[in-house]
């Protein structure tokens, strides 16, 4: 069933007709994703950790988070991806292990060391994502995140360098998190050569047909449904602190 679920997530990965994943932090923010039509789920590790009192950056206990997956798998009939950071420290196995324990089929993993470090040596990364692929062997779709651009001065040369040698390690898809430029993501597409790309959706990218347009195969939504649900809480909150209804 597991291996089954993973080929359905990886099957959804289309240049050019993304799967949109509205990223979730609980059970009922992921039923909800699933009443309203998404083929798939995918957490986000800020989200997550926030709901459960942590601070994002690998700050969440391990088996917190995995239990929080696991809820998510637990709450859908539909493949789930889990937002597990650098992986907590694991070894390889045992980070597989406990993934594939909660039900999730996917899974992100950074190339930076948490929080907002510095980035990991592209041949350590790219052994991690080696021995993850050699453990999980076709159970997981490993999302392979490329953080070049969040330290803001990124190359697309270097992005690509990093890409090629993570898809050759065994990752199914790319994620170069922060960019949001719609030519240098079409020229990262068309460098990867065709392989799978995910976008994070954010103020200044292109919208979900712009990133269609662009080649782009998936499109994911990180911790910001979470912080605008939680922002939209606290009006109503401070509402209520008010004397007022909230409804």
């Amino acid at each position: 069933m597991t291996t089954d679920r993973a080929s359905e997530l990886r099957a959804l990965h289309v240049p050019g007709s993304p799967v949109v994943l509205p990223n979730v932090w609980d059970a009922a923010s992921a039923r909800a994703v699933q009443d309203a039509g998404f083929p798939a789920v995918a957490t986000s590790s800020a989200g997550v950790a926030r709901a459960l009192g942590y601070s994002d950056g690998e700050a969440t206990p391990v088996h917190e988070m995995m239990a929080a997956v696991a809820r998510v798998v637990r709450a859908v009939g539909v493949p789930v991806t889990a937002d597990i950071e650098r992986g907590y420290g694991l070894k390889p196995a045992e980070l597989v292990e406990r993934l594939l324990a909660t039900g999730a089929v996917g899974c992100n993993l950074e190339d930076s060391v948490p929080p907002r470090g510095g980035m990991v040596d592209v041949a350590e990364q790219a052994d991690f994502l080696a021995e993850v692929r050699a453990a999980a062997g076709d159970a997981l779709v490993i999302n392979a995140r490329i953080d070049v651009y969040l330290h803001g001065t990124a190359t697309r040369q270097e992005a690509v360098a990093r890409g090629r040698r993570y898809l050759e390690a065994g990752a199914d898809c790319l994620y170069p998190i922060g960019l949001d430029d719609g030519d240098e993501i079409e020229a990262l597409v068309r460098e990867v050569t065709g392989r799978p790309v995910n976008v994070l959706f954010r103020p200044g990218t292109p919208d979900l047909a712009g990133l269609a347009g662009l080649g782009v195969a998936r499109i994911s939504f990180g911790g910001g449904l979470y912080q605008a649900v939680h922002s939209y809480a606290k009006g109503l909150f401070a509402t209520v602190r008010e004397g007022h209804s909230p409804y």
